[in-house]
């Protein structure tokens, strides 16, 4: 991928309608806009922000998403799965990702604050270190996750078989 976008601040766009270019994104910020049903396939992503922006149901097929903050996202039936591992970190604050999955991700020291976790699959994930600050958990699925010093205290609808 050739093309190189940096710093910049991309406002109420519609990427349906106008798609996203190919590149790679660095110290970007995204406000409001929808990338919902959007293709950001290969695609990456590096220390960006998105305030705002609906990400439902959008195809990230080995996207990369390095060291990105989602804020007051709604990021619904996400494939975190399917994203680029090589120095893959998020945080997320007030966002709704439910139905989303995050199977066999590392997320290490992952923040999720006010965030709607409902039916999310985070099996076999490695949370180690992760804070779940205020979230619904409700059948949220955690199926052989390494939850070693994650912190769930103060989050409710959890429900886990400890064996």
């Amino acid at each position: 991928m050739d093309l190189y976008i940096e710093e910049e601040t991309f406002k109420g766009i519609n990427f349906l309608a106008s798609p996203l270019k190919k590149a790679t994104y660095e110290f970007c910020t995204f406000d409001n806009c929808i990338f919902s049903d959007c293709y950001l396939s290969n695609m990456i992503f590096v220390e960006c922000t998105f305030n705002d922006c609906n990400f439902s149901m959008a195809h990230l097929k080995n996207a990369a998403f390095r060291d990105i903050v989602f804020k007051d996202c709604k990021l619904m039936g996400l494939r975190f799965d399917e994203i680029d591992d090589f120095l893959f970190e998020v945080s997320f604050t007030g966002c709704n990702l439910e139905l989303s999955s995050f199977y066999q991700k590392n997320l290490t020291n992952t923040d999720f604050v006010h965030c709607n976790l409902q039916g999310v699959d985070f099996s076999e994930v490695n949370l180690t270190g992760s804070t779940f600050d205020q979230c619904n958990l409700g059948n949220a699925i955690f199926d052989r996750s390494n939850l070693e010093k994650t912190d769930f205290s103060t989050s409710h609808h959890i429900q886990m078989d400890p064996d």
